[in-house]
C-alpha cells in the first residue's frame, strides 16, 4: 500500500468524519480516479509530435495512453472528424495514488515561480483540474530528448459532493494550495 493510501485510511477519513460528521463511512469523500490528458494540436499535421508526447506521458503515469480523436469536424482548424489530436490516462487504484505523491512532492515544486495551486478550480461537484505549462517538472522527462514542450489537464475526480468537502479532502493529503 502506498504511503498516501495509508495516510488517507489513518488520518484524513477520521479528520473528514469528525469535521462533516458522516454517519456512515462511505459517506467520507475519496479519491475516484485521475483523468491525465495532453491535447497536442500539432498531431493532426505530425504523428511524430503525437508520438513524443504520448512516450512522456506514459513514462509520467507509468500507464500506456490512449490517443484521442476529434469528435467533429472544425473547418477552420483544418480538422476533420476521426483524426488524432491528443492522448489521455485514467490512473485508478495504487498507479492514482503513486501519481498524486509524485505529483505533490516532486513535480509541483519543481515548477518556476511556485506560491501554490489556485483553491478554486473546483466544479462544483467536488472535482478538482489543474493545468501544467511543461512535461518536464516531471523527474522521468529526460530534457534533452524532448522534441517540444507541451502542458497537460491533470483532473482529480472525487466523491465528494460539495467543493468543500473536496478541498478539505486534498489539503488533507497534501495539496499545496496557495491561500485565496
Amino acid at each position: 500500500m502506498s504511503n498516501l493510501k495509508q495516510k488517507y485510511f489513518e488520518d484524513v477519513r477520521p479528520a473528514l468524519a469528525e469535521r462533516f460528521a458522516y454517519k456512515n463511512v462511505m459517506q467520507i469523500p475519496r479519491i475516484e480516479k485521475i483523468v491525465v490528458n495532453m491535447g497536442i494540436g500539432e498531431g493532426k499535421d505530425n504523428l511524430k509530435i503525437l508520438e513524443a508526447a504520448a512516450s512522456d506521458l506514459g513514462l509520467i503515469t507509468g500507464q500506456k495512453p490512449v490517443i484521442t480523436k476529434a469528435k467533429n469536424s472544425i473547418a477552420s482548424f483544418k480538422l476533420r472528424e476521426g483524426m488524432s489530436i491528443g492522448c489521455k490516462v485514467t490512473l485508478r487504484g495504487n498507479v492514482m495514488y503513486d501519481f498524486i505523491t509524485k505529483l505533490i512532492n516532486v513535480a509541483l515544486p519543481r515548477v518556476r515561480d511556485f506560491r501554490g495551486i489556485s483553491p478554486r478550480s473546483f466544479d462544483g461537484r467536488g472535482n478538482y483540474s489543474l493545468g501544467l505549462k511543461e512535461q518536464i517538472i516531471f523527474p522521468e522527462i529526460d530534457y534533452d530528448k524532448v522534441e517540444k514542450v507541451q502542458g497537460m489537464d491533470i483532473t482529480i475526480v472525487t466523491t465528494a459532493k460539495t467543493d468543500e468537502e473536496a478541498r478539505e479532502l486534498l489539503k488533507l493529503l497534501g495539496m499545496p494550495f496557495r491561500a485565496a
